[in-house]
C-alpha cells in the first residue's frame, strides 16, 4: 500500500508543470516537518515578543566582539568540551 502511494506521488510530481515544482517542494517539505514533534513545537512556538534586556544587549555584543577577535571553537573543539 506504501509503495503504491509513493509511487502515485511521483507521478504526480512528475506531471506537474514546471512553474509548480518549488511550490510542491516547499509543501513536501513542510508535511515532513509538521511529522516532527520537535520541528512542529518550534514552528508553533510563539514569538519572543518581550523586549531585550540591558544585560542581554551586552552579551551579545560581547560575544560578536569575541568573534571578532577570533575567539571562537571549531564544532569540534566544542563537542568536545562537551563531551560529545
Amino acid at each position: 500500500m506504501r509503495s503504491a502511494l509513493k509511487k502515485d506521488l511521483y507521478e504526480l510530481i512528475e506531471a506537474l508543470p514546471d512553474t509548480e515544482v518549488e511550490a510542491a517542494r516547499r509543501y513536501l517539505q513542510y508535511l515532513r516537518d509538521m511529522g516532527d514533534p520537535v520541528l512542529r513545537s518550534a514552528r508553533n512556538a510563539p514569538l519572543d515578543d518581550e523586549p531585550e534586556t540591558d544585560e542581554e544587549r551586552a552579551a551579545v555584543q560581547e560575544a560578536r566582539e569575541a568573534a571578532a577577535r577570533g575567539e571562537v571553537l571549531t564544532d569540534e573543539e566544542l563537542r568536545r568540551e562537551l563531551g560529545l
